[in-house]
């Protein structure tokens, strides 16, 4: 069935992240405050108010020390409002957002190239990392910002009052959240708890995204580089079919009651909310909820611990931010100044503290220490969870139709308990074959 997945897939992904636009669309040309003064630079976060105003707290440091004014935009609609300023030829001097729209706004001709030597303290980002930000033609078009990895949230309370060790395993977590649904951990004589939180909808790839851990702990991979240059997809290998199979029938499909919470396959983060309401024991997330974690639950009553091993380990899925620099905005100087700022200890330190939710989360400055500088040990299991033991969704290419066909299939699969594991993901893998061949990366 790949080829009932035209060209029309991608380009309909690409409109509706606000990408769809030729590059005779990123010249400077201007109108805003920061194309007209040279002395002010216009920076976009994907930022709601309370991590806006980390973000200000950094920006005014920056000024403070160089004299630069920061025009700051704090963007919840991001990609739909830069399709807009990119229409006009008027891109912003910086944008500050999700590493794996790289390869999406670098095909759309939206970014500058970045030279990372041109960057002071570049070399206090290690190469893992700067490796992240390397396009499809060897060249860097972003520079690392903050990481986070995946690791799993566990009511500490409630498993020290049913007994059980914290999960090392799939199948020592496959027990806690049998225990969690059917022991009455809350003590309320009532069995209205569940085992763990899934957001498994396909909507915006959550499925996808939830389940990627899963598949690294497996063995498997979504699409791979090949020696050629290019990408194949290999989502129906044997170590992807066991996988989604354990998932399938132990988590979705299971006779035991309560291991998911109710409307799993339909919950996304914002409505996968059980975790901080109290009656669910576990969480696969990122460390972004531990704010407000701390907040809605309380900190003594809940663990961050790493993610349980799988067949083949425990490596989870690592996200993060990246700094873009808008195609040809002729600010070069200060925006390199802006970017050492961000990377620098100063810079990072600020943005991973305070009263507000922090926008750096694991600092890609190396001299920092997550746990150090917050004072809180837990964040050091997530810097080891990203050093350690994590992998990134491929940014180089268009990943967004990639994730999004993924999740479609994987939430159908988990959905229809009916459903051949083997022959879905084989489906799939013509599918995706679609979406790289779209690209021209099928080599």
């Amino acid at each position: 069935m790949g080829d009932r997945r035209p060209r029309r897939r991608l380009v309909a992904a690409l409109a509706a992240g606000g990408l769809l636009f030729g590059t005779a669309a990123c010249g400077s040309g201007s109108n805003s405050a920061g194309s007209s003064d040279p002395n002010t630079l216009e920076v976009w976060t994907r930022s709601d108010p309370d991590s806006a105003a980390t973000y200000n707290r950094v920006f005014a440091a920056f000024t403070k020390k160089t004299g630069i004014k920061i025009d700051h935009q704090p963007v919840m609609n991001f990609d739909q409002q830069l399709q807009s300023r990119a229409s006009i030829r008027d891109l912003p001097d910086v944008l500050v957002n999700d590493t794996a729209l790289m390869g999406s706004y670098q095909a759309q001709g939206l970014l500058e190239p970045i030279d990372p030597a041109s960057v002071a303290g570049h070399d206090q980002i290690d190469a893992k990392t700067w490796a992240t930000t390397v396009g499809i033609d060897g060249t860097h078009y972003g520079i690392p910002y903050s990481r986070q990895a995946m690791t799993l949230m566990v009511r500490k309370d409630w498993r020290e009052k049913l007994g059980l060790p914290q999960p090392k395993t799939w199948a020592d977590m496959l027990t806690l959240a049998k225990a969690f649904a059917d022991d009455d951990p809350d003590g309320d004589g009532k069995k209205d708890t569940y085992g763990m939180v899934v957001p498994g909808s396909a909507q915006n790839g959550y499925a996808a995204w939830w389940s990627a851990s899963y598949l690294w702990q497996g063995g498997a991979r979504i699409i791979e580089p090949t020696r050629s240059g290019g990408y194949r997809p290999v989502i129906d290998s044997d170590a992807a079919v066991r996988t989604v199979t354990w998932l399938k029938n132990n988590l979705f499909c299971s006779a035991d009651h309560g291991v998911v919470q109710p409307g799993a396959i339909t919950a996304v983060t914002s409505t996968a909310t059980n975790f901080q309401d109290g009656n669910a024991g576990m969480y696969l997330t990122g460390p972004y909820n531990i704010t407000s974690f701390d907040k809605d639950l309380g900190k003594d009553k809940y663990e961050v611990l790493q993610a349980p091993a799988g067949p083949a380990g425990s490596q989870v899925l690592a996200e993060g931010e990246n700094i873009y620099f808008g195609a040809r905005t002729g600010k070069a100087a200060q925006e390199q100044a802006l970017a050492a700022f961000m990377i620098s200890p100063e810079g990072q330190r600020l943005a991973m503290t305070g009263k507000n939710q922090p926008v750096v989360r694991i600092p890609v400055n190396t001299t920092l220490d997550a746990a150090a500088v917050r004072h809180d040990p837990r964040w050091g299991v997530v810097q080891k969870a990203y050093t350690d033991g994590s992998v990134q969704f491929p940014n180089a290419p268009a990943f967004a139709p990639v994730k999004q066909d993924t999740a479609d299939a994987l939430n159908a699969i988990f959905t229809y308990c009916g459903s051949d594991v083997r022959s879905s993901l084989k489906e799939l893998n013509d599918t995706l074959a679609g979406d790289l061949k779209d690209q021209d990366l099928l080599k």
